[in-house]
């Protein structure tokens, strides 16, 4: 895979193509590299070009430089391609085609080219020059309209949720296209489209049901109770969503006498009077712990979990456990795939590389000489 992107969509969508085996070359722009290199809570890791940002979601790749502007650029770019399977690509829409090297380009040296181009909006559209970042995109697909309450909606979620969706989305697009036989592909992945297409309860209420969207903070607003409920110390979830499991929660609870009143009679009844019930509920929770409560339930068959912070959550037997943190090398600690394969979970087999750090590897394996590459370099090609 031939990685031309920056920040986090793309590199997110390669990185997890690369966490199960795919060769992940990342082309840079010289001298600065990748935007994430300069991102993070770490300034000196910023100014080595090794922002945490960028050490997130780029373990295991091999890093060239390449201006892609100069003719010779576009000239190694092309050799590159002949011996790729995927080009990924988050540039503007129209940016690759005035570089000579869109889809048609790539594809007239190796027909079985897959294509990945991530963008806002796609490559189509009065919005498809329109600049967009996770923030942008967050509200513009009405995620923001539905997160947080009545009186701090519109709220942004909490991570780059856009980003990773929309990486996500390319990387099993491409993973279903490398499949095909024969290859080759042009896939435009438009971020907004994919994150409204994981809206789908909320999109469907709306079109099917005529029910306007609305932020219900921490409210399940398909069931109740089904939502956080306050404790001794912190927050649990609790979702009991069917009527069995209700009423398991409440005679545990010792409150068998909610079952008999007719607010609560049904499930339509309970979502209805959902925050009158919740108050009654934490009259009880509120006297014992979070892990009491924990146990209790989930041994009930009452789906129940704490309200970790990120931290508390990484801490786990149940996330350490299985090993979703992994070592690359020099302490650093990143995430491996979300997935187990065969009782294993795949994790990147080096750590994020120094900017260029394979120049001489992979132009050499191209054909490119030792004097050559002195002159592209002296040239600031690459």
């Amino acid at each position: 895979m031939l990685d031309l992107t920056n920040v986090l969509a793309g590199p997110y969508c390669c990185y997890q193509l690369g966490l199960m085996g795919a060769e992940v070359i990342k082309v840079e722009r010289p001298g600065s590299g990748d935007l994430a290199r300069q991102l993070g809570a770490d300034p000196e890791r910023n100014r080595a070009g090794m922002g945490i940002s960028f050490l997130a979601q780029n373990a295991g790749k091999r890093s060239v430089t390449l201006d892609m502007k100069a003719p010779e650029g576009k000239a190694l770019l092309k050799r590159l391609v002949k011996t790729a399977h995927v080009v990924v690509e988050n540039f503007r829409p129209g940016v690759m085609d005035r570089l000579g090297l869109g889809y048609a380009a790539l594809k007239a040296e190796n027909p079985e080219i897959i294509y990945c181009a991530i963008s806002g909006f796609g490559q189509d559209g009065p919005w498809k020059d329109n600049p967009a970042y996770d923030q942008i995109v967050q509200g513009i697909s009405g995620v923001m309209s539905i997160t947080g309450d009545a009186d701090s909606a519109p709220l942004r979620a909490g991570y780059p949720l856009a980003d990773t969706v929309g990486g996500m989305t390319a990387a099993f697009s491409i993973a279903a296209e490398l499949n095909k036989s024969p290859r080759g592909a042009f896939i435009d992945v438009s971020m907004t489209e994919a994150v409204i297409s994981t809206m789908g309860w909320v999109v469907s209420n709306y079109l099917t049901g005529g029910v306007q969207p609305s932020a219900n903070g921490n409210e399940n607003m398909t069931s109740a109770p089904s939502g956080t409920f306050a404790t001794a110390d912190q927050p649990i979830n609790i979702a009991a969503n069917r009527d069995t499991q209700w009423e398991s929660l409440a005679r545990h609870l010792g409150r068998a006498d909610l079952l008999e009143n007719p607010d609560y009679a049904t499930r339509e009844d309970r979502k209805a009077h959902r925050h009158a019930l919740r108050a009654e509920l934490e009259t009880v929770l509120t006297t014992r712990p979070a892990d009491d409560w924990t146990a209790e339930l989930n041994a009930l068959g009452v789906p129940t979990g704490q309200v970790m912070s990120v931290p508390q959550v990484l801490e786990t037997e149940q996330v350490a456990g299985r090993g979703l943190v992994g070592d690359v090398g020099d302490g650093l600690q990143v995430l491996g795939s979300p997935v187990m394969v065969d009782g294993a979970r795949p994790a990147p087999h080096g750590p994020p590389p120094v900017l260029g750090a394979d120049n001489a590897s992979v132009w050499t394996e191209l054909g490119l000489s030792p004097a050559e590459l002195a002159a592209l370099k002296d040239e600031g090609v690459i």
